[in-house]
């Protein structure tokens, strides 16, 4: 029997291991070229295998969960069971002998999936009332598994229920006690992590454990940006067809800030900084299976229009699952939103091998001292993180005092690039 092995693919740079999640065809099923027949999750984003051949699935050698490398066997084609006659071949003639043959019809096999068929017989389902949805049209367990669905929710009412119901029994002398914790199983739930999940815990603690991690913070009065912001916000949109929202304006300001101190745009290569003079600014994406950081390529030769684009389209591939490893890999800095979820003030994890991280938080109107008179301002908490094996306590401070000034003065902006 000519067998084709399906491989677990080659990923890109970094990425070597994975984890099989969710299996698209059975054993029986026939596919054919291109067709999808499991995704792989890895600690970035999640990888579809398709099939390079036609044939029939005959075996599944990892199943949904396990944990798998580059080149590992996935699961096993017949090239050869196609399930229909091959256009190279002409068909059998008919003959008197074929014809009486008390053999089932051949459709009735090729259309429907071992495990439909199983399913199927057990449940006492005909076939022949149920359209497939599978290859090449195909019955997969999924569809008789939704007609016994259909079936059962347009079935009237039972003759037990029709039955006037029995004079009600006498009580019981006795009261039963009430159940104890113990016996109540759904007071906990065991979810398997996926492997983005254990990525993500994996190098936070990594993170923790090899970086001389330190926090600094300082406050900014976010008043000119928004004045700002209310003010071209329309002209903007007309002319872009993206909002001005204030993540362009920090990226910008930490560009800036990173020009001025660049050790904070560097990572530790063994006895060595390598300092960074180009920007690829992180933005960190909260995704239903974890967070993620998208990059902002070049991000200092952007218009604030093109980096609000940029990061609007990272959020909805984020959101549909669509981040290619491309879209993640790299990144010299990065930036996290807490306040988008109501957060005041927090320390941020640093990405490694990145050796800095700016937190923003919420926005709060407070009291706050100008010229000796009290205002009301709004104002937002920022917290820098940073490695301080090369970074300074003194860098890290004006790192900081330099975003708020850009902030603060958001005219500047253009001037520092």
């Amino acid at each position: 029997m000519p067998t084709r092995e399906v491989k677990v693919p080659q990923m890109g740079e970094s990425v070597v291991e994975a984890t099989v999640g969710e299996w698209l065809i059975e054993v029986g099923d026939q596919v054919s070229v291109g067709d999808v027949l499991v995704s792989l999750e890895t600690d970035k984003v999640d990888v579809e295998v398709g099939a390079e051949a036609s044939g029939v699935l005959t075996e599944i050698k990892h199943e949904s969960g396990a944990d798998v490398a580059v080149g590992d066997v996935l699961a096993l084609l017949d090239t050869e069971a196609v399930g229909e006659t091959s256009a190279d071949e002409p068909d059998e003639p008919e003959t008197e002998t074929a014809v009486s043959e008390p053999t089932s019809p051949p459709s009735d096999k090729e259309k429907v999936t071992p495990v439909a068929r199983r399913l199927a017989e057990d449940e006492g389902v005909d076939l022949s009332q149920i359209e497939g949805t599978g290859s090449s049209g195909r019955i997969t367990k999924q569809d008789v598994a939704g007609y016994l669905s259909q079936q059962k929710e347009s079935q009237p009412a039972s003759q037990a229920e029709l039955k006037p119901s029995p004079a009600p029994a006498a009580p019981a002398k006795e009261a039963q006690p009430a159940p104890s914790a113990a016996s109540q199983p759904d007071r906990e739930e065991r979810i398997r992590m996926s492997r983005r999940r254990r990525t993500i815990a994996q190098r936070l603690v990594e993170a923790q454990q090899t970086a001389a991690m330190l926090t600094t913070f300082n406050e900014v009065d976010m008043s000119a940006v928004m004045d700002m912001r209310k003010r071209r916000q329309e002209g903007f949109v007309e002319r872009h067809g993206v909002k001005l929202g204030f993540t362009s304006f920090f990226v910008k300001a930490t560009i800036g800030a990173l020009k001025a101190f660049p050790r904070l745009n560097a990572e530790i290569d063994g006895d060595e900084m390598v300092i960074k003079h180009y920007y690829d600014i992180g933005i960190a994406v909260g995704a239903e299976e974890g967070l993620v950081v998208p990059v902002v390529r070049d991000a200092d030769r952007k218009s604030f229009a093109q980096i609000e684009q940029d990061v609007k389209d990272m959020a909805t591939k984020a959101r549909e699952g669509s981040l290619s490893l491309d879209d993640l890999r790299g990144g010299t800095f990065t930036i996290t939103n807490g306040g988008i979820f109501g957060s005041m003030l927090s320390t941020p994890i640093l990405n490694p091998p990145q050796v800095g991280i700016l937190g923003l938080h919420n926005i709060v109107e407070r009291p706050i001292v100008i010229n000796g008179a009290v205002e009301i301002r709004p104002i937002m908490y920022l917290a820098l993180s940073y490695d301080h094996r090369i970074v300074d306590g003194r860098e890290a401070v004006l790192f900081l005092v330099r975003v708020k000034e850009l902030i603060e003065d958001p005219e500047s902006l253009l001037l520092a690039g």
